[in-house]
């Protein structure tokens, strides 16, 4: 693919407090642009700056969060300083606000927002409401959050989240953006923005393109492996462990490792000592690196979630060493199976439908699996997927200020 010039990209992120899969995708992507000779710009803040808030300044974080000054000013002058092309966003939650924006229409520079969770449509980012999937703020309104305390189960910083998506719904920014979505299930609840008769996105800016992995090491064939299943995440209801340990309770034999802590991590252990469960191990924290071994030799990694998910880097590693996922048939996990060719899915609150799952599983092929990884979520494929989306936006800024001109 012919490049154009190189692009000069301001990169923006508001790191949360606790460290995630997003902190990943954006420095890997910033990575990524600099080894094909772009110009890559970062301005971040991190939530953690809060802590050391005068009481002043922690009095005026709700208003700072729906439009803050400093970051409208700090990116407005970047934007002229380094002549930059166009401004792409991961998350602008507490810190950096929205405003980031209104500095680029300001500018006449394009803004691609990478679409992480589902935030734009639930102030709790999740679609969870107290353990359950919920969609009430996309039927009902975005005031419903508040009543489910459904952001950090806090009154006052779910109002603020639900505040600042309403206040930039009503000035028509979302419609200027273009989007990334990891997904095609991402992308359609995206566009229930304009459930309800409005329009509050252009469906014409929204693009799917996934998340990508390094991919590292060999394919063993499915013959070469170790009669043994992986989980790895946190130990919560969520992401579906109790399932997985009632399915696994019927399963002799084949070896379950789970890599991961959390909430359920006291509840997991006695589970498993009651039922003399010795054929499961947890392992707690385990590093990357382990995960990727433990991947390229297991059978199938096993995602048991009850919840939409955004896009698990995880699935990704999984594909990478040709390992297939067996996984909820909801939202982006279904989504990105193929069912009998790169895994398979069961409904996700059935013990005995995910048991059977395990206990038959088909005759998969590691070298298919890794094709597939290597047409999808592979780090070429994924530029050239970006450049597109970058070479969109910049063309149609650029026709609109002609016109403007004409």
């Amino acid at each position: 693919m012919k490049q154009k010039e190189p692009y000069r990209v301001l990169i923006i992120h508001n790191y949360y407090q606790i460290p995630g899969g997003e902190d990943t995708v954006v420095s890997n992507e910033k990575r990524l642009l600099e080894e094909h000779g772009h110009a890559a710009f970062f301005y971040m803040r991190e939530n953690r700056e809060i802590n050391e808030f005068s009481p002043t300044q922690k009095l005026f974080l709700p208003f700072c969060a729906v439009f803050s000054r400093k970051t409208y000013s700090d990116v407005k002058k970047l934007i002229e300083k380094e002549h930059i092309d166009l401004v792409h966003v991961h998350n602008t939650l507490s810190l950096i606000s929205p405003s980031v924006y209104y500095a680029a229409f300001q500018c006449k520079v394009p803004v691609i927002q990478t679409i992480h969770n589902f935030r734009l449509l639930c102030p709790g980012a999740t679609f969870v409401r107290k353990g359950v999937i919920c969609e009430e703020c996309v039927e009902k309104g975005l005031f419903c959050s508040v009543k489910g305390r459904c952001y950090r189960n806090s009154l006052l910083q779910t109002l603020v989240c639900a505040l600042t998506q309403k206040v930039h719904r009503m000035t028509g920014a979302y419609g200027k953006i273009y989007y990334i979505s990891l997904t095609e299930f991402n992308k359609k609840k995206l566009l229930q923005l304009n459930n309800r008769g409005k329009r509050l996105i252009d469906p014409d800016h929204v693009f799917v393109k996934p998340n990508f992995v390094r991919q590292e090491g060999e394919v063993l064939s499915m013959s070469e492996r170790r009669d043994q299943f992986l989980y790895v995440g946190r130990l919560d209801v969520l992401k579906g462990i109790k399932v997985l340990l009632e399915a696994w309770k019927k399963i002799s034999g084949s070896l379950l490792l789970i890599c991961g802590t959390g909430p359920e991590e006291s509840w997991a252990a006695d589970f498993l000592r009651k039922n003399g469960m010795d054929h499961v191990r947890l392992l707690g924290q385990v590093s990357h690196e382990q995960v990727l071994g433990l991947l390229r030799e297991s059978r199938a990694l096993l995602m048991p979630t009850q919840w939409y998910e955004g896009q698990p880097m995880v699935i990704l590693e999984s594909y990478s060493v040709g390992t297939p996922v067996v996984g909820s048939s909801l939202g982006n996990v279904k989504d990105m199976i193929i069912d009998g060719v790169t895994g398979c899915t069961f409904p996700c609150d059935e013990p005995q439908k995910l048991c059977h799952a395990i206990l038959n599983l088909p005759d998969f092929d590691a070298a298919v699996i890794r094709r597939h990884f290597d047409e999808r979520y592979a780090e070429e494929r994924n530029y050239e997927k970006l450049m597109e989306i970058y070479e969109r936006c910049v063309e149609d800024v650029r026709n609109e200020k002609s016109s403007h001109h004409h």
